[in-house]
């Protein structure tokens, strides 16, 4: 790989690490650009989801004092993820992908959505169930939901953090930096397992890897300072709205179908 060709890819991984940690929207910056970089679209698909590793890293470590106390959650959660991605890949490397390419948009518009209306969903959840605040979080947080959307995140993945801090933010009252960690942690879990898979048996490009992972490291790491600083609200709906515009994105460049 040309110097200059690395040198944008670490460039573009660092926008796509910071994007990822803060909104889930890592891919909409790095699978472009190694589709820029003349990879073709399996080839970059694989090739993205190895170098997304390092983006597990970063925000683990930029993470710590929002992840403090979540041990058990985590465990669960990465677990259930990590299911969900290795069956991900195994779609991935063994079926056609166009069928599923079409429903992408729709789940992803419906997980920004579902962040834009956390709050009165919560409120509503709590009112028909009759539970109280603790039991409403055990209640709402389906484990098919989680495993389903790490499948999604092996399989394609941009995106996969805004469906993931979809299910979080209507199972879980806490401040969005807390539900955005443990959001990066169970899509790293679903990531690294699809990305394993994908090492031994799919065309991945690794210099290309290693650029774009580098930069992933530096932009991760930073993501989890930005949100600690920025007010929730306007955050969320921003992450809601680039959620929406990624949908509208790829609906239109699969022909609106």
């Amino acid at each position: 790989m040309a110097a200059e060709s690395a040198l944008l890819l670490a460039a573009a991984g660092f926008a796509a690490g910071l994007a990822g940690s803060i909104a889930g929207l890592a891919s909409l910056v790095s699978y472009p650009a190694l589709l820029a970089a003349g990879l073709p679209p399996l080839a970059a698909n694989v090739t993205n989801t190895v170098a997304m590793f390092s983006t597990a890293v970063g925000t683990a470590a930029g993470s710590r004092e929002e992840l403090r106390g979540q041990r058990r959650r985590l465990g669960r959660l990465a677990l259930l993820a990590a299911l969900g991605g290795s069956v991900g890949a195994a779609l991935l490397l063994g079926t056609p992908s166009s069928t599923f390419e079409r429903v992408v948009p729709w789940l992803i518009a419906s997980g920004s959505v579902l962040i834009l209306a956390r709050n009165p969903l919560r409120r509503l959840a709590a009112r028909r169930s009759g539970m109280a605040d603790g039991a409403v979080r055990r209640g709402l947080l389906p484990a098919g939901a989680v495993l389903l959307v790490g499948l999604y995140g092996g399989y394609f993945g941009a995106a996969a953090g805004v469906l993931m801090l979809a299910v979080l933010s209507l199972s879980h009252t806490e401040p969005l930096p807390v539900t955005n960690a443990v959001k990066n942690i169970a899509t790293g879990a679903a990531n690294v397992t699809a990305a394993v898979a994908y090492a031994f048996l799919a065309p991945v490009d690794w210099g290309a890897a290693a650029a774009l992972g580098l930069g992933c490291l530096g932009g991760s790491w930073m993501g989890p300072v930005v949100v600690r600083r920025l007010p929730e609200t306007p955050l969320r709906i921003a992450i809601a709205l680039a959620g929406l515009g990624l949908a509208v994105s790829l609906w239109r460049a699969g022909g609106g179908s």
